[in-house]
């Protein structure tokens, strides 16, 4: 650990990096830069998670750290039981381990490390930390180090923990820091059923685009991005498990637009079969606004009055339903709208709505009956009528 100057001068730096609005590639290696001037390390992997499930949906890697691995270490993250694993690291005081301190002085104790980590790096020792703030786990970090020296201390131990909220805060605001783009248009769900090698044996129409705009290369051909690898790895040890749940993360595409994905054992007439059947689809406001909500740094009683002021509730409706004055309904609101960057209601209402909307409206999609944007073949609502007037699309 570097002299108690420095660490607070790099304390400080990551605060204030977790509020400068940067985008998540941008803020992760600005973060990992200051980082490694209090706890140096030789290669690092800053993930993103969806914080309603903990899956990691994204990585920024240093050091030497590539994808080409990315499914082996999804089959050890998920498959694999390990005390160090990053769903067992939440539950940990401090949300922190070193894999030295942890073992004794023996990291291949850990399958991931022993297995993977150590024989294709040469790593000596892995720090992890759950990234929370505020009740939600937004993402992990991994750091290693090699040679002699490599054990990560417990001071430094407590030092990552102890910038563990500012380094969620500057994750979770990284979602919203990304403007759309023109949104890649598919037709309904986009399907995949991958093998037990971890092949793409079939796909459906607008799948390859799905897979593309989440970052993936040419379907068949390269692996699948590490979300959905995740996905497929969960949705193994579920099966494994005999555990009915569906592994279900959010994700937020390259062309700015938000997609929920879903992975589930896909069973044969006999019940026995190995491949999985992977789902993403356009995600539906009830799916993505929590979670745009809760990435603006809300509190839970500011997250109640944003809810209410979404349904369109007034600010007399909002106080009769939570209990509150309306003069204490109108405090929250102030501090929500310094939060968002928002003057009124309408603005927080459009700012809540853009990320999804704005590509379809530039497109000028039909609505279907659901309210929400039509996909090809879904019969659309008909355009407001005027006696005077007439018809006219909806944009």
């Amino acid at each position: 650990m570097r002299s108690s100057m420095l660490s607070e001068r790099v304390r400080a730096q990551l605060a204030g990096l977790a509020v400068a609005g940067l985008d998540l590639p941008t803020y992760a290696r600005s973060a990992l830069d200051a980082l490694t001037r209090a706890v140096p390390f030789a290669a690092a992997c800053f993930a993103t998670a969806d914080p309603a499930t903990g899956l990691v949906t994204g990585t920024v890697k240093t050091g030497g750290l590539s994808d080409a691995r990315d499914e082996e270490w999804a089959h050890y993250e998920y498959e694999v039981p390990d005390p160090s694993a990053f769903v067992e690291v939440v539950r940990r005081p401090g949300g922190v381990l070193a894999l030295g301190t942890d073992t004794g002085g023996r990291p291949e104790l850990s399958p991931r490390f022993g297995e993977l980590i150590r024989p294709t790096w040469h790593f000596d020792d892995e720090l992890r930390a759950a990234l929370r703030t505020e009740g939600g786990t937004w993402g992990f970090l991994a750091l290693f180090r090699d040679g002699p020296g490599a054990a990560f201390t417990v001071a430094e131990q407590e030092f990552v923990s102890g910038v563990g909220a500012a380094l969620a805060g500057g994750l979770r605001a990284g979602i919203l820091a990304s403007a759309a783009v023109a949104a890649v248009r598919v037709d309904g769900p986009a399907v995949l059923v991958v093998d037990e090698h971890g092949e793409v044996v079939s796909a459906s129409v607008g799948a390859a685009a799905r897979v593309d705009d989440l970052g993936g290369g040419v379907l068949g051909r390269a692996p699948l991005p590490l979300a959905l690898l995740a996905l497929v790895a969960a949705a193994r040890q579920c099966a494994r498990d005999a555990d009915p749940a569906v592994p279900k993360v959010r994700l937020r595409t390259r062309s700015g637009a938000w997609v929920v994905a879903h992975a589930s054992r896909l069973l044969s007439r006999s019940g026995a079969t190995s491949d999985v059947v992977l789902t993403i689809e356009e995600a539906r406001p009830p799916e993505i606004v929590p979670l745009v909500v809760a990435a603006f740094g809300l509190t839970a009683r500011e997250q109640e009055v944003v809810a209410l002021v979404l349904q369109g509730v007034d600010t007399t409706g909002i106080a009769g339903a939570l209990h509150l004055s309306a003069y204490t309904v109108q405090d929250h609101l102030k501090a929500v709208f310094a939060k968002v960057g928002v003057r009124s209601r309408r603005e927080l209402i459009a700012r809540v709505f853009h990320d999804q909307y704005a590509p379809n409206l530039a497109a000028r999609a039909p609505l279907a009956p659901s309210g929400w944007f039509a996909d090809a073949g879904t019969p659309a609502v008909p355009a407001p009528r005027s006696p005077a007037v007439g018809s006219a699309p909806l944009a």
